[in-house]
């Protein structure tokens, strides 16, 4: 069905499910993207009387009756008052998008105080037999989050997430490349401007923004290690913005391969030459991998123009670059290398984190513990001495 708007009512429109849909512009978010709130109704009359009411109150300066705030009033509330400014941006945007995309229409018009773990659950379930997943497990964080704000702030005296369990996600099959793929991988990159970043990410498992948030200052030759400082987000509507590692477990050292160092110091010759070629027009930021001008360079950028180009050439799937990061982990955790070490250099907070994406490795590196057992203490052949003799011989 198509949205009717009737004369002087063009916030107000009729939704496909057959509910009356009122919108109104609150202000500005992190990134100046207008802010909007929405208020639902069963008639265009019903949702007409609570929009004018709520502008009423907006003109008149009127505070919300928190006895009869509404689940839809305190999540924005939520995320103006408290979300924005002291999460980061991208954060914020995320709950933003959770809110007004599923909460909002689901649960907009419940009072705070009767928010009962049912309708939760309602919503949760609607939104997995859609095959949303992924999308009730984000509802329940944000809600988890928000819910706790509401307690601490003595609207309501438990948090109705707390009373259910959490989605669950269905986890996707993981593509990692063998040592061979790999290798055809380096073969196909060779001579591209971002050769180095590949080999850092399938050698070392770093992450894409904490790849091109990289600065030469952050590589130490002599020592062939690497810190990693910062990384490098894009938001939309904002641009490139550089952030610290979010975990101290992400701000780390890492030792670098001599594959690694060699690309990297081959890398460093090519972009010498180019600040050179371009002069001016270079913007020096330090970046190790920037833009073709210095600046920060833009991951759709990097997946159109190389990326996946490489793979063609390479005859590979279309993985995604980070999966390069779980391809240096599998390797590693296959070669039988110690989890703690794997947790360290990917900067998992907890091992928990590195056993449970990894956990499909697991059960062949059992395998090999039950092999190294059986060969420390099985039975020895029997020996005796043959008599005149000081030497056993086997029997």
């Amino acid at each position: 069905m198509s949205k009717r708007r009737g004369h002087g009512e063009g916030s107000i429109y009729q939704r496909k499910d057959g509910r009356w849909c009122a919108t109104v512009t609150v202000g500005r978010d992190a990134t100046g993207k207008p802010k909007r709130r929405y208020i639902y109704g069963r008639t265009r009359k019903e949702v007409q009387e609570q929009l004018t009411k709520l502008l009423a109150d907006a003109q008149g300066g009127l505070p919300i009756d928190v006895t009869k705030q509404t689940v839809g009033q305190f999540l924005l509330h939520w995320l103006n008052d408290t979300v924005r400014g002291s999460r980061a941006p991208k954060t914020y945007l995320r709950y933003e998008s959770t809110i007004n995309t599923h909460l909002i229409p689901a649960l907009s018009n419940i009072p705070l105080a009767k928010l009962a773990p049912q309708h939760l659950l309602r919503l949760y379930r609607e939104l997995q037999d859609a095959g949303g997943h992924d999308k009730a497990h984000k509802c329940h964080a944000t809600l988890h989050c928000a819910l706790s704000t509401a307690v601490k702030l003595g609207l309501i005296p438990r948090n109705p997430a707390d009373l259910v369990d959490a989605p669950r996600v269905e986890r996707k099959e993981m593509r990692v490349l063998t040592p061979e793929e790999t290798a055809r991988l380096f073969d196909a990159a060779r001579g591209d401007r971002y050769y180095a970043l590949y080999v850092l990410a399938a050698t070392c498992g770093l992450r894409l923004g904490e790849l091109l948030g990289l600065k030469w200052q952050d590589i130490d030759f002599d020592a062939g290690t690497l810190q990693v400082q910062r990384q490098l987000q894009w938001i939309t509507g904002a641009g490139p913005t550089f952030k610290e590692p979010k975990t101290k477990g992400s701000r780390r050292t890492i030792y670098l391969p001599r594959l690694a160092i060699d690309a990297l110091k081959e890398h460093r010759k090519r972009q010498a030459a180019e600040r050179l070629k371009l002069g001016e027009v270079w913007q020096a930021q330090d970046l190790v991998f920037p833009s073709e001008i210095g600046t920060p360079a833009n991951p759709s950028n990097i997946y159109k123009w190389s990326w996946h180009p490489i793979l063609e050439k390479a005859g590979l799937p279309r993985i995604r670059i980070h999966d390069l990061r779980h391809t240096a982990a599998s390797l590693l955790l296959l070669a039988n290398e110690n989890p703690r070490v794997v947790q360290e250099l990917l900067g998992h907070s907890d091992i928990s984190t590195t056993l449970g994406i990894y956990s499909h490795i697991l059960p062949s590196m059992k395998q090999r513990v039950a092999a190294t057992m059986d060969r420390i203490l099985s039975p020895q052949p029997e020996q005796r001495r043959v008599r005149g003799s000081d030497e056993p011989t086997v029997i």
